[in-house]
């Protein structure tokens, strides 16, 4: 089918699924030692399908952040944690002087593939070795210090919100707030940071850039046959806690008309997410329900509270204001229809955002010196990078997805790209590291 990777030995057998693995010996040096990194890396809580769980805080996510600092010490990099588990691999070359991050995540959805944030955390780490040993080789001094960033928390699949590491890392969420936060089973952040030896006691570097690079987790790219997307602005998002109150009662002897079924109207405010979306253009506007806790969660008992993640997403503001109202006056409807309460317990939201158009053109003309084609993109997912953006210039790289499949264990995207990418991103922070977005003195 269209997007098949090819040659077909990069397809391995497991079970009934073809799954997509890293082949080395079709590269060469740096390129062939990084896939066989990655290959490395996606044994750590490697599922049998294929894919990979190792949510923020959890033993898998404690061995890979191991066998990183591993990685990163042997190539001469200093490891260092800050207080919400940030985890850095620091070259400090001019000391003193501001550090350009580069890095992605390594923490995953549960039954998750293996190149969300994962790949970008090991090309920064493998873009900064090169640097490091062209820098020795020629005796050169950058103008500024590099860091390698494995983020915590990115996914918020084990605790809320989302990029929390990097939220922490730009003061827009309070730290203890962070390490406060707990998981369904009442362990708190910090507690996990403890058991995978992963909390440091100080802030993490001062940046003066910062470079990311990622799967797209669409299917535009590919489509377009573009190999780096410079992303140019992200779309905004508002995202909500909502629990469902109903009453609990027995399904067997309680009468219809008497019943308060939280789960009946859990389920009509999923159904009215998905209305609102259709009353728009296709494309323009994303809403989904990702998660319901339901409470007992009994065969035999009418739910008494259903708890659930809700977002609308939209690279117009206005339209995504819009259709947030319309989602907001289907609550009463849903409330008399099926004889419950909802209270809105959390939201998240950030609008339209652009990336510093100097750092798009940056990547533009160096994927352009290489001969590759690219398109400006824009990121419809939240990413570290858009916290970065808005303290320091920022520049986010795509790579293509396999017919856009993300969050799954079929996730894939070709060696040949993922390689590519690894190059772009290099020339990105090599010239970062030079300096050549500074403003020049007045």
């Amino acid at each position: 089918m269209e997007g098949t990777p090819n040659p077909a030995s990069e397809w391995t057998a497991m079970g009934n699924e073809a799954v997509a693995t890293p082949d080395p010996s079709t590269f060469e040096g740096r390129d062939a030692v990084f896939l066989q990194d990655f290959t490395t890396l996606c044994t750590f809580g490697a599922t049998p399908g294929g894919g990979v769980e190792r949510q923020a805080g959890s033993p898998a996510d404690g061995e890979q952040r191991a066998w990183l600092t591993g990685l990163l010490t042997d190539q001469g990099f200093t490891v260092r944690f800050d207080r919400i588990g940030n985890q850095f691999g620091l070259l400090e070359l001019v000391p003193g002087a501001p550090y350009v991050l580069v890095g992605s995540h390594l923490d995953s959805q549960p039954s998750a593939g293996r190149y969300d944030g994962a790949y970008g955390v090991l090309a920064a780490a493998h873009a900064a070795f090169a640097l490091a040993e062209e820098w020795r080789a020629a005796g050169d001094t950058p103008r500024y210090n590099l860091a390698v960033v494995n983020w915590f928390n990115e996914e918020g699949a084990r605790f809320k919100p989302s990029m929390m590491g990097s939220s922490v890392f730009t003061g827009k969420l309070p730290l203890e707030d962070a390490l406060a936060t707990e998981d369904p089973s009442g362990i708190a952040v910090r507690d996990a940071l403890a058991a995978t030896a992963s909390q440091g006691t100080l802030d993490g570097p001062e940046p003066a850039y910062y470079a990311e690079i990622h799967i797209e987790q669409g299917r535009g790219m590919e489509r377009d046959g573009v190999t780096i997307g410079a992303v140019e602005s992200n779309w905004a998002a508002n995202k909500y806690e909502f629990v469902v109150h109903g009453e609990q009662s027995h399904t067997g002897s309680t009468v219809m008309a008497d019943r308060q079924d939280a789960l009946l109207g859990a389920s009509l405010l999923v159904v009215a997410a998905r209305d609102v979306a259709d009353q728009f253009p296709d494309g323009v506007l994303h809403t989904s329900v990702g998660q319901l806790d339901v409470y007992p969660n009994s065969p035999v008992v009418v739910a008494s509270r259903v708890t659930l993640l809700l977002d609308l997403r939209s690279a117009d503001e206005e339209l995504l204001a819009a259709a947030d109202r319309a989602l907001h006056e289907q609550l009463r409807v849903i409330e008399d229809r099926a004889r419950v309460r909802i209270e809105k317990t959390g939201s998240h939201c950030w609008g339209v955002t652009p990336y510093q158009l100097e750092g798009v053109e940056l990547a533009e003309k160096l994927t352009a010196n290489r001969g590759l084609k690219h398109a400006r993109v824009k990121t419809l997912a939240g990413h570290d990078s858009t916290n970065m953006k808005d303290i320091v210039p920022t520049v986010m790289l795509f790579v293509p997805s396999v017919d856009g499949i993300s969050h799954n264990e079929h996730e894939y995207t070709t060696d040949a790209d993922i390689v590519d990418g690894l190059h772009v991103l290099t020339d990105v922070v090599r010239a970062l590291c030079a300096g050549e977005l500074d403003q020049p003195a007045t």
